[in-house]
């Protein structure tokens, strides 16, 4: 009996609350991402409905050749970007934009996406840095209810807040939903062509609204970015985001003593 209730105590550590969620100011890239995990889990199956365009012309474009996979995703796969987006928008909005607003935010994420396939040709980096740039102008027409010129200038307002945070926190998303699309794949090697085909739906489906979320949820961080530029003052990026010490995170004094003065 002795051992079983050693074995159940818990140490002063495990009894210690999560931190806080920082800001939007200083939130990290990573914090952000989860913060788009939260969103989805807490709204599902609205979120899961922005996946249902970008899988269904993905996997259109498996049955095509190079040309036409491009001439596709640059026709219809920028309308459904563009849709997907807007609709990520209004959930990070927490509420229901008028019909027209929408209409005029996925006219916008179509003009947003139309050069994303040829941009990607060679190399991705291209793509993301001109989502981050102009990329925000989507969620700042359905959050603002700004009219389609002051909402591609508001976009690149935003964009240049802090261009590294927005390059970067869009940059870790692409990379969560390629990897985690990738080991969906992997698991399935060596089945049919089908069975592949039906893998990379699945995987679209499930993990590209991250990527809308995530772009959503980075209006507020460059907003509030933008909102501290125009005062006068910037945040100091931090590396350890506010972590507790990791060698001794029980010991005396601040959490933050070893970057203190």
């Amino acid at each position: 009996m002795a051992k079983k209730g050693r074995a159940t105590e818990r140490s002063p550590r495990d009894k210690q609350p999560l931190p806080p969620p920082l800001p939007p100011e200083t939130r990290t890239v990573g914090q952000l991402v989860a913060e788009s995990v939260r969103l989805y889990g807490r709204r599902f199956w609205p979120s899961l409905a922005l996946g249902i365009g970008p899988a269904v012309v993905g996997a259109a474009s498996l049955y095509l050749g190079r040309i036409p996979a491009i001439v596709l995703l640059t026709a219809v796969g920028a309308l459904v970007m563009g849709v997907s987006s807007a609709g990520a928008s209004a959930i990070v909005s927490g509420r229901r934009p008028a019909g027209r607003r929408m209409l005029s935010a996925a006219l916008v994420g179509f003009l947003v996406y139309l050069p994303v396939p040829y941009l990607t040709l060679f190399f991705l980096l291209p793509a993301v840095a001109w989502l981050a740039f102009v990329g925000l102008s989507v969620p700042a027409l359905v959050i603002e209810d700004l009219d389609v010129r002051r909402a591609f200038r508001r976009g690149i307002a935003l964009g240049r807040a802090d261009f590294v945070h927005a390059l970067g926190s869009l940059a870790t998303l692409v990379i969560v939903v390629f990897l985690t699309g990738s080991v969906m794949s992997i698991i399935v090697h060596g089945g049919s062509g089908q069975a592949v085909r039906i893998t990379a739906f699945l995987a679209s489906l499930v993990v590209s609204p991250v990527f809308f979320l995530g772009g959503a949820l980075l209006y507020g961080d460059q907003e509030a970015r933008l909102r501290l530029k125009s005062r006068g003052t910037t945040t100091k990026r931090r590396r350890d985001a506010h972590v507790p010490d990791a060698v001794d995170a029980d010991r005396p004094g601040s959490a933050d003593a070893s970057v203190q003065p």
